[in-house]
C-alpha cells in the first residue's frame, strides 16, 4: 500500500473534529496528523507538519479560514497543501473571498463523509506538482478528478455572479450547467428533458425548477456587482438592460465552464 494521505481538521466544533478523526482515522489511505480548534493552531500544524491537505472551517477564532489560506498562499519554502473549506448557509461573501484565495474545494455543512473522502482522494490524487501549485486539475486521469474540478468552478462562478446558496435555484443551477457540459443536446430539450431531470433528483416538479431558476437570475441582477456580470457573460448581451432567460444562463455559463476545462 502507498503513502498515506495526511491531513489536518481545523474547526472550532470540538465535536465535529472528533467525527472527522474517527471516520479519517478509519480509511487505510488516510491519516490525520493534527487537529486545531482556531486559525493559529491550524497554521502550526501546517507549518510543523507539513499536510497534503487541511479541512479547514471558514468562521473560526483566533484566525478565520481565509487568513490561514492568505498564509499558506504567501508561503514560498513547502509546497502548498490542498485545502477544502467547510462553510455553512448565509456565508456567501466570505466563500466568494476564498475563491479568489484559491481555494480548492468547498463543502457545505452538513455534508455526507463518504463525499467527503472521496473528494480528499480526488483532489491529493489529481494534484500538480509543487512548482505549480494553483494549477487547474482538470486534466486528471479519473472521472472523480474532473467532476470536483468541475463542480468548485460552477461554485465560484455562482458565488462571483451573486447567486445565494440558500435558495433552491442555486442547486438547479448547478444541476443544470454540470448536465448540460455533459451534454450540450439538453440545451434543445430544457423542458422535457433538462428541467424534469432535475425535478426528479430533488423530488419536486419541473415548473418548480424552472421558476427556482429564474428566482436565483432574479437575485444575481438585483444584489450582483455589474462589473463582475460583464466580466463573466462578456458582450453576449447587455448587462444592465437585460436579463438571460434560463437557457440562455445555463448555456453561457456551461460554455464557458467548458472552455476552461478545454484549455486547462
Amino acid at each position: 500500500m502507498g503513502r498515506k494521505i495526511k491531513i489536518v481538521v481545523a474547526d472550532d466544533n470540538r465535536n465535529l473534529c472528533q467525527m472527522l478523526q474517527d471516520f479519517l482515522q478509519s480509511q487505510d489511505d488516510l491519516e490525520v496528523i493534527g487537529i486545531a480548534y482556531n486559525g493559529v493552531e491550524a497554521w502550526d500544524l501546517i507549518q510543523s507538519q507539513e499536510p497534503d491537505l487541511v479541512i479547514i472551517d471558514l468562521v473560526m477564532p483566533s484566525l478565520d479560514g481565509l487568513g490561514v489560506l492568505e498564509r499558506i498562499n504567501g508561503r514560498t519554502t513547502a509546497s502548498r497543501p490542498k485545502v477544502i473549506m467547510l462553510t455553512a448557509f448565509g456565508q456567501e461573501s466570505l466563500t466568494h473571498q476564498a475563491m479568489i484565495l484559491g481555494v480548492d474545494y468547498f463543502i457545505l455543512k452538513p455534508f455526507d463523509l463518504e463525499i467527503l473522502g472521496k473528494r480528499i482522494r480526488s483532489l491529493t490524487q489529481s494534484a500538480p506538482s509543487s512548482s505549480t501549485p494553483m494549477t487547474s486539475a482538470v486534466n486528471a486521469v479519473t472521472n472523480a478528478g474532473t467532476s470536483v474540478n468541475l463542480g468548485a468552478e460552477v461554485t465560484n462562478m455562482m458565488h462571483q455572479i451573486g447567486i445565494p446558496a440558500h435558495v433552491k435555484g442555486y442547486q438547479y443551477i448547478r444541476d443544470a450547467i454540470l448536465m448540460v457540459v455533459e451534454d450540450v443536446s439538453l440545451l434543445g430539450a430544457v423542458t422535457k428533458e433538462l428541467y424534469p431531470a432535475i425535478a426528479k433528483k430533488y423530488d419536486t416538479a419541473p415548473s418548480r425548477v424552472e421558476r427556482g431558476i429564474r428566482h436565483a437570475i432574479e437575485l444575481a441582477w438585483e444584489r450582483g456587482h455589474t462589473e463582475t456580470l460583464k466580466r463573466i457573460f462578456g458582450y453576449s448581451m447587455n448587462i444592465e438592460r437585460q436579463k438571460p432567460t434560463n437557457s440562455e444562463f445555463v448555456a453561457l455559463l456551461a460554455d464557458k465552464l467548458r472552455v476552461m476545462s478545454k484549455v486547462s
